[in-house]
Parts: C-alpha cells; structure tokens; sequence
C-alpha cells in the first residue's frame, strides 16, 4: 500500500472539487476549499489559527492565516453548491437518514441559535442547509417559521 501525503490528498480533493463545481467557482478558492477540509480532519477545530498552522504550504502560516480570514470575509459559498456535493459523493444507497439539530449559544449579548439539516451516513452527520433563527432558543417552535 502506498503512503500519501497531505499535498497529494489535496490535489486529488481540488481535483474532485473542481469537476463538481465545473468551473462556477474559481480554482484559486477550490485549492483553498481542499486546503481547509483536510486541515479540518487533521486538527478537528475549526479555529483559524489551528487549520492555517495545519496547511501544507509552503508560505507563513500567518499568510495562510490572512488567507483563511478573507476568504471567509469576502465569500459566501453557496449552499446548493455544498449540498450537492454531498449527495454527489456519497455511494448510492437507497433509502438516507437525515438529521435536524438546532444549537443556541450567546455571542456576547446575542444569541447564536442555528437549526441544521444534515445527512447521515456510516454515522456521521454531514450538514446539507442551515438556518440561523432570530429568536432564542427559550421561544416555542410557534413563534419562528422557517
């Protein structure tokens, strides 16, 4: 069996990624795309300081930092992309179990209150659709549509 390293998973990840995409998102941001979901797998954080010390590259990590801070700045992925890559890579399989998980947390004085749609497979719940709620989590599921 053959070792592979974190640069040559990346390229394979890019290559997949972009032929899902078909060229609707720029190459540049599908390399940086591979970049975090395996940076993701290695550190299992999402803090940024953690997946640009994680980056195979061969610049600064705080250049991969300021990297990392922009794209998520500047870019909004959309989520249709996200959710047919998804069911794209996973083997065909009939019937799928799905998940909703909603999570609240304050962010300071606000509330952070997010109702998630994933899909499980081999156990692991993938986010497919997320929504962020308006109201606290205390209000009853009569007060907020979606």
């Amino acid at each position: 069996m053959t070792k592979t390293n974190a640069c040559a998973k990346s390229t394979e990840l890019t290559t997949v990624l972009n032929a899902h995409f078909g060229g609707k998102i720029n190459l540049a941001r599908v390399k940086l795309m591979s970049m975090l979901i395996i940076a993701l797998c290695k550190v299992q954080t999402v803090s940024f300081e953690k997946l640009a010390n994680a980056f195979d590259a061969k610049v600064e990590s705080s250049s991969s930092l300021r990297r990392i801070q922009r794209f998520f700045a500047h870019y909004t992925l959309d989520s249709d992309y996200v959710a047919r890559l998804i069911f794209g890579l996973l083997p065909n399989q009939g019937k799928l179990i799905l998940s909703m998980d909603r999570t609240n947390w304050k962010f300071g004085r606000t509330d952070i209150n997010i109702l998630m749609l994933g899909i499980v497979y081999n156990g692991v719940a993938f986010p497919l659709l997320f929504s962020m709620l308006k109201k606290a989590a205390t209000q009853t599921a009569k007060s907020e549509s979606i």
